[in-house]
């Protein structure tokens, strides 16, 4: 854990990460940024980003099967799929908790729930994928789970509440540093 804290305190973004934690404080777009959370399971999360802003209003406005039209258009990797939850999600009055989210949302897990919790403002829950399972597994924090069950997602989270606190950062923040660390990229 030693060496990821001084590997953290390394990162010279800091300005960059506030500017993000701040722009998700205020993002008033909620359901493109759930369509976006949406779209990045199982998927690349640039990708994704591009998608969304492609698709813009039409996450709202088009049926069902223009939006898996224009999400195959796009190059998404599961256009029916993901434009039928995201039709679903439309008349939902989402509550902001993790929790009611995962069973509420289809098409969101924990790391998506998280994912969308943070981009929305809410900053105390972990994004943890495979980019941060692996650096979190090369730097000794955690054994690689053969699976990320909620018992081990919450695990890992808790390792990571851990290391923010010990770094002064929130665990929206502290994904911001271990996400650059793995892929030298800021992204949302």
């Amino acid at each position: 854990m030693k060496e990821l804290l001084k590997d953290i305190k390394k990162v010279d973004k800091k300005k960059l990460i506030e500017k993000k934690m701040n722009a998700f404080k205020n993002n008033k777009e909620i359901f493109s940024e759930l369509c976006y959370c949406i779209l990045t399971a199982n998927f690349n999360a640039e990708r994704a980003i591009i998608i969304q802003k492609k698709v813009g209003e039409g996450f709202k406005e088009l049926s069902e099967k223009e939006l898996a039209s224009r999400l195959k258009e796009l190059g998404y990797r599961f256009p029916n799929i993901r434009a039928k939850y995201i039709i679903e999600a439309r008349g939902k009055e989402l509550i902001m908790e993790r929790e009611w989210l995962v069973n509420n949302i289809k098409g969101l897990g924990y790391k998506e729930a998280s994912h969308f919790l943070r981009n929305t403002g809410h900053d105390d829950y972990a994004i943890i994928d495979f980019h941060i399972i692996d650096l979190l597994a090369r730097h000794g924090v955690i054994k690689k789970p053969k699976n990320l069950s909620k018992k081990n997602y919450l695990l890992i989270e808790n390792k990571l509440k851990t290391i923010g606190e010990k770094a002064g950062l929130s665990l929206g923040e502290l994904d911001l540093y271990l996400w650059y660390l793995e892929t030298g990229k800021v992204l949302k």
